[in-house]
């Protein structure tokens, strides 16, 4: 559950994030052309990626890229997690630097892995940057245009002189190159995230109409009968391997209203949620 939200946006699209929320949490990353730096302010949170699993502590930050799916950051404990979150879009990134990309966004010329994260340990000028950003968040009438170009280029030189350069180097020149993504790989990413229909249509760089079409001719099912149905199932499954909060499976699932989420189930399984546990549960 998220207990406290703020954000700047920079030419229409999402570059600063602080977020409070309170554990346990998942998130699903959904596949972007993007990459984000997460700054751990309070408490802590798990990463997992098809190939690694990490704790990021606090004052510690994780870089990644979203160009690829199966990432999430998670919490299993009971404290709450403030983090701070610095959004890079490849095309506001052309957009401030005109004339030459810096060093760190250009592809590294020995490219030796495809690594698409790295954990950044603590540091005392991004700690001091992150002190920045908050005084940003707490007076917010002296945010304009050009406070967040310079907050956007602070950061990518800071990460220039950290220890981990090379791997953040590789994961941002990952956006300039060209990435292709298939239709499923999209859907399947964003199945449990709340997103309407028009978002995955716009993620396909599709009209509305012909992402229906696809849709119904790869999975012979209208986007909203499947994907309220995947949901559920994997409800159905947390319900029984799980000790979770029936409010918690709801979220982790997708659903932000958790009355909509127990008609929605008592309609498909005939049973309330709590009844479906207390039935199958060994």
């Amino acid at each position: 559950m998220i207990n406290d939200y703020k954000k700047y946006d920079l030419f229409g699209k999402t570059l600063l994030q602080k977020i409070v929320i309170q554990s346990p949490f998942t998130f699903d990353f959904p596949i972007a052309d993007q990459a984000c730096f997460l700054y751990v302010l309070e408490g802590n949170f798990q990463y997992q990626d098809a190939e690694n699993k990490v704790d990021v502590p606090i004052h510690y930050s994780l870089f990644l890229n979203c160009i690829h799916s199966g990432k999430k950051i998670y919490n299993t404990s009971e404290s709450n997690c403030e983090i701070v979150i610095v959004t890079f879009h490849p095309d506001i990134l052309k957009k401030i630097y005109e004339r030459e990309l810096p060093l760190l966004l250009q592809a590294p010329k020995n490219k030796s892995s495809n690594t698409s994260s790295e954990m950044i340990n603590s540091d005392f000028l991004i700690e001091k940057y992150i002190e920045g950003l908050l005084f940003y968040f707490q007076n917010p009438s002296l945010v304009n245009e050009d406070i967040l170009i310079l907050k956007l280029k602070e950061i990518i030189l800071l990460l220039a002189q950290t220890q981990s350069s090379e791997s953040v180097q590789l994961i941002l020149s990952q956006l300039f190159s060209p990435t292709s993504y298939t239709f499923k790989q999209r859907i399947e990413a964003s199945l449990f995230l709340p997103v309407t229909i028009e978002e995955l249509a716009s993620q396909n760089n599709v009209s509305l109409s012909s992402f229906k079409r696809e849709f119904a001719r790869l999975y012979n099912d209208t986007p909203a009968n499947y994907i309220k149905n995947k949901k559920l199932e994997k409800a159905a499954e947390l319900l029984i391997v799980s000790d979770k909060r029936i409010t918690e499976i709801a979220f982790d699932c997708g659903f932000n209203d958790s009355a909509n989420f127990t008609k929605s189930f008592t309609s498909k399984y005939k049973t309330s949620p709590t009844h479906y546990r207390l039935q199958n549960k060994k």
